[in-house]
């Protein structure tokens, strides 16, 4: 299987929860995939376990991507590290496939030269931000990461840390407030692509925001964005 080229233009594209279109999402493989392939970005989900260790899982639960019902935040390293992930086609056939803790990722996006972007999947203390800030800056990527997330007080708490750093919030639709509250606190976009006119795009540009939009997987869309002016776009297999 091979990614899906498209007329890309001037837009930096970044691999959604790592090459996930051909691996199985959020492995260290996914990862390796991205890593090996003109991406820009390698995009992934962390979570704090039990043991307060950050490991990369998307829904908080294993029970999609390993057929087993555990929870990452009252599990241990040990336990999520001990289940098997499920392939592509739905085997459990390789005993690669582990949940990876952040320190994997930001190792593989370090050793390939990729842009982190990183979701914080919950809201975060001070103190846990700054362990996930250490863990960066200790991989040598903090300069080239972006953390972005739905919890817009994570990003604020970021800010605060790190008033330089590349933060972009997520969200599925754009709002009159959300839109304020982002030119206010000059916070970038991270949008579902549907909610992006040209408009609001030129509108989040003139006020020095970058835009970036998840998650497209048509060449037309991706096409369509590029030629609005998106600054960044986020694909499971565009390339």
């Amino acid at each position: 299987m091979s990614t899906i080229p498209f007329d890309k233009k001037q837009v930096r594209v970044i691999a959604h929860r790592g090459l996930s279109g051909i691996e199985a999402e959020n492995t260290n493989a996914a990862f390796v995939a991205a890593g090996n392939r003109s991406y820009y970005g390698i995009e992934t989900d962390v979570r704090r376990t039990a043991d307060g260790q950050y490991v990369i899982n998307h829904d908080g639960n294993l029970s999609r991507i390993a057929g087993v019902d555990m929870t990452v935040e009252t599990s241990t390293l040990q336990e999520l590290q001990n289940v098997v992930l499920l392939d592509k086609d739905g085997a459990k056939s390789r005993a690669d496939l582990r949940v990876p803790t952040l320190k994997n990722y930001l190792d593989i996006c370090q050793k390939y030269g990729k842009h982190s972007i990183l979701e914080l999947k919950a809201p975060f203390s001070d103190e846990q931000l700054g362990e996930i800030i250490d863990e960066v800056r200790k991989a040598g990527q903090l300069d080239d990461t972006t953390f972005i997330s739905f919890y817009y007080e994570n990003l604020l708490k970021i800010r605060q840390a790190l008033p330089q750093q590349s933060v972009q919030f997520l969200f599925g639709e754009l709002t009159e407030e959300i839109e304020k509250r982002l030119i206010a606190d000059h916070i970038d976009v991270d949008a579902q692509f549907g909610t992006l006119t040209p408009e609001n795009i030129r509108r989040f540009h003139d006020e020095g925001l970058k835009v970036n939009c998840w998650t497209v997987d048509h060449p037309l869309d991706g096409e369509r964005l590029a030629s609005w002016g998106v600054d960044l776009i986020t694909s499971n297999i565009l390339e």
